[in-house]
């Protein structure tokens, strides 16, 4: 799959990435995990420390999937809309959700205190603004719930987002503890914590074929190797389909620019994270070398020759909508992507768990908090694969009714 286009900024950013030899005999082994970008790493933290014997490989080097164009906002709040999910879902499922969110922007925290590989997590606030006038009442509706089930969360006036931001929009919420981090970083420092703890890493190591048996899966490489386990975890990214295609999946396309560094950040209040109500959104943050990231202008296709031949343009253009809001930080697009986005129609990302695939879970963390949803997903395979059951696995299984 032509997973994305351009020069990502995030492979710059790790000076002597960590490498792994590819696999080149027969192994057994607990767990096996197939893919070694952020899904991938974030299982294997959760299995590293259970004495499971865990395997991860990958086809290309690590992280260097979908994972290098991760513009990694951790937030808990998603481009479906609070009140929208509780009219799919219902009231407690969707409080249910975001708490699980909620609380896996914390376990990414503790995570990354005990990586050897700096992942730059630095907690932020979220300003979430009205694109349009109509919109103030979509915001008010989502702060009523946030509200009403303790979600820290306050409403900025016209006056108070000029004077904190620099910009006019008629309304905002300010979302409280979300965060950033690098995600290149992020989950090369797990997989290192995870080598420590005895899992196994392999990268640049393709699996072409598979026998699914009762009690044992067994998976055939590129290299003529083979791969023997009790359990498989699935966590390709959007390359999940093309082991098995999911129908409640949506794949797109997204684009992302990173900037010039600015040499001084006065009139963007504490650095705060910034996204919007439209839909197709922008969103920006901020890295730790001084650059912005802005993203979004989403493209409703899966051709990649359709996606790439717009990018000089989306570049472009998301470049003028910053210099919307922020007229005075002058800067340049030094790194722009784009890249596959991946949605589910319901808004709840996915765990795919198929009769005709025994002992495999499908780990797919669609949609705009990846890193958050995969950190959530991620627990609750583990949960199941060590005790056999998970009390939210319901919420995200593939036959989940709404």
């Amino acid at each position: 799959m032509d997973l994305l286009s351009g020069n990502p900024y995030w492979q710059t950013t790790v000076a002597k990435p960590p490498v792994y030899p590819s696999l080149e005999e027969d192994i057994e082994c607990d767990v096996l995990i197939i893919g070694g970008g952020s899904s991938g790493a974030q299982c294997a933290y959760y299995l590293c420390e259970q004495g499971l014997d865990v395997v991860v490989v990958d086809k290309r080097k690590a992280g260097h999937g979908s994972t290098i164009v991760n513009t990694s906002l951790i937030q808990y709040l998603g481009d479906k809309l609070f009140y929208e999910l509780v009219n799919t879902f219902g009231e407690e499922k969707t409080v249910r959700h975001y708490k699980l969110c909620e609380q896996a922007i914390t376990d990414i925290e503790e995570a990354a205190k005990k990586l050897p590989i700096n992942a730059e997590f630095i907690r932020r606030d979220s300003l979430y603004y009205a694109s349009y006038e109509e919109d103030i009442t979509k915001i008010n509706k989502d702060y009523f719930y946030m509200q009403k089930h303790g979600f820290e969360a306050e409403i900025l006036s016209e006056d108070q987002i000029e004077k904190d931001y620099g910009f006019k929009k008629r309304m905002a919420m300010l979302i409280k503890n979300d965060a950033e981090l690098n995600p290149y970083s992020f989950t090369l420092g797990l997989l290192e914590y995870g080598k420590q703890h005895g899992v196994r890493m392999f990268e640049e190591t393709e699996i072409v074929g598979q026998k699914l048996e009762k009690d044992e899966a067994v998976f055939f490489t590129k290299n003529k190797s083979q791969i023997k386990a009790k359990y498989v975890i699935m966590a390709g990214g959007y390359e999940n389909q093309e082991f098995k295609r999911e129908k409640k999946a949506v794949l797109t396309s997204s684009y992302a620019i990173v900037t010039t560094p600015v040499k001084d950040f006065t009139g963007w209040k504490n650095r705060n994270l910034i996204w919007e109500t439209a839909r197709p959104y922008i969103y920006m943050r901020t890295t730790s070398d001084n650059r912005v990231i802005i993203g979004g202008l989403d493209e409703n296709t899966i051709v990649p020759q359709e996606r790439d031949a717009k990018l000089v343009h989306k570049r472009d253009k998301l470049l003028k909508e910053f210099n919307k809001l922020f007229p005075h930080l002058q800067v340049e697009a030094d790194y722009y992507i784009s890249a596959y986005y991946g949605g589910t129609h319901d808004g709840f990302p996915l765990i795919g768990i198929y009769d005709e695939m025994p002992n495999c879970y499908f780990l797919s963390g669609y949609g705009d908090n990846g890193t958050v949803y995969n950190m959530v997903l991620a627990k609750i395979i583990a949960e199941h694969i060590t005790t056999k059951k998970s009390s939210d696995l319901e919420l995200y299984i593939q036959t989940r009714k709404v």
